[in-house]
C-alpha cells in the first residue's frame, strides 16, 4: 500500500516529499542503484554499463553479451544497424532488471592514443551524433533509457578526471557540443551524464552554463543529468550548477552533506508549484 496520490503528478509526489527523501532521490544508494521512497511508490532505479553490453551489476563472474565497440559500429556507417544493436542492449537489460544503460559513448577520438577511443564512435562530430541518436532510440524503444556521455570535451585519456579542457566558444559549440546536441534534439535521452574534467575552468558537473544554457534550454533537454561515477566535486557548485544525480552512492558531495545545504540556505531545495 502507498500513499501516493492518484492523479500520479510530479508536482504532486514533489509536494508530499519530505527534505530527507528528497536528498535521498537525487544521491545514489550504491555503485548501480539509487535510492527509493517505499511510502510513496517511488522505485529505485538500476543503471548498468554500457555502450557495447549490459554488465548488470557488474560483479565478479557477471556475464553479458559483448557486442561490437562503438569504433567498430561506426564503420559500418549505418545507423539502422546501430539502432538495431541499441534495441538488443535494451531487451537484455530489462532481463537484467536495469531501467538505465550508461551509454552512447559520443565522445570524440580527438588523440590517437586516446585509451577509450575504442569506446567513442569517430572523430566526426556529425557521424557521432547520428550514430549516438540511432543508439539512443533503439534502447529508449524498448523501454529503457539511455545516458549518452560524457558531456563535455572529457575527449582525452591522460588526466581523464582532472584536466582543464580550454577551447574557443566557437569549437566547443561547432565540434564538442554538437554529437550531444543532435542527440538531444533528435532522440529526447532520458538521461545524460557529465563528465570528471573541467571546461574552461570550471568542472563539468557545476557548470551552470553548459548544463543550464546550453543543455536545458538550447538544446531543450528535460532529463536527468548525471556525475560521472565519483565526478561529483563540490556539494554546493553541483547543486546550483545543474547536477540533478550524484553516483555512485552513498553520496560523497550530497546525502547529508547536501541537507545540511539547504538547511543553511546555501541551496533552495525544489518545492512543489501551486
Amino acid at each position: 500500500m502507498t500513499d501516493a496520490p492518484e492523479d500520479g503528478t510530479d508536482q504532486a509526489l514533489l509536494a508530499q516529499l519530505t527534505l530527507d527523501e528528497k536528498v535521498d532521490l537525487v544521491t545514489g544508494a550504491s555503485a548501480w542503484r539509487t535510492r527509493p521512497v517505499p511510502r510513496l511508490g517511488i522505485p529505485d532505479l538500476k543503471v548498468s554499463d554500457g555502450p557495447n553490453g549490459v554488465r548488470g551489476d557488474g560483479g565478479p563472474g557477471a556475464r553479458a553479451t559483448a557486442f561490437p565497440a562503438g569504433v567498430c559500429m561506426a564503420a559500418t556507417f549505418d545507423p539502422d544497424l546501430v539502432g538495431r544493436v541499441g534495441r538488443a542492449i535494451a531487451v537484455e537489460a530489462r532481463y537484467r532488471h536495469v531501467q538505465v544503460v550508461l551509454g552512447p559513448t559520443i565522445n570524440l577520438q580527438r588523440t590517437p592514443v586516446g585509451g577509450r577511443n575504442f569506446e567513442c564512435y569517430s572523430e566526426d562530430p556529425r557521424l557521432s551524433g547520428v550514430l549516438g541518436a540511432a543508439f539512443v532510440r533503439g534502447v529508449q524503444g524498448e523501454g529503457v533509457g539511455a545516458c549518452p556521455k560524457h558531456y563535455v570535451c572529457n575527449d582525452a585519456e591522460f588526466e581523464r578526471h582532472t584536466v582543464d579542457v580550454r577551447v574557443s566558444a566557437a569549437v566547443l559549440r561547432e565540434v564538442y557540443l554538437a554529437p550531444f546536441e543532435h542527440v538531444v534534439r533528435t532522440a529526447r535521452p532520458w538521461s545524460l551524464m557529465a563528465a570528471y574534467n573541467r571546461i574552461g575552468g570550471v568542472h563539468a558537473c557545476a557548470h551552470g552554463e553548459l548544463l543550464d544554457q546550453v543543455l536545458r534550454e538550447g538544446f531543450g533537454f528535460d532529463g536527468v543529468v548525471v556525475s560521472d561515477w565519483y565526478a561529483a566535486d563540490d556539494t554546493v557548485a553541483d547543486a546550483l550548477g545543474g547536477l540533478d544525480l550524484e553516483m555512485p552512492g552513498p553520496g560523497r558531495v550530497w546525502g547529508a552533506r547536501l541537507r545540511d545545504a539547504v538547511l543553511a540556505h546555501e541551496v533552495e531545495q525544489p518545492r512543489a508549484e501551486g
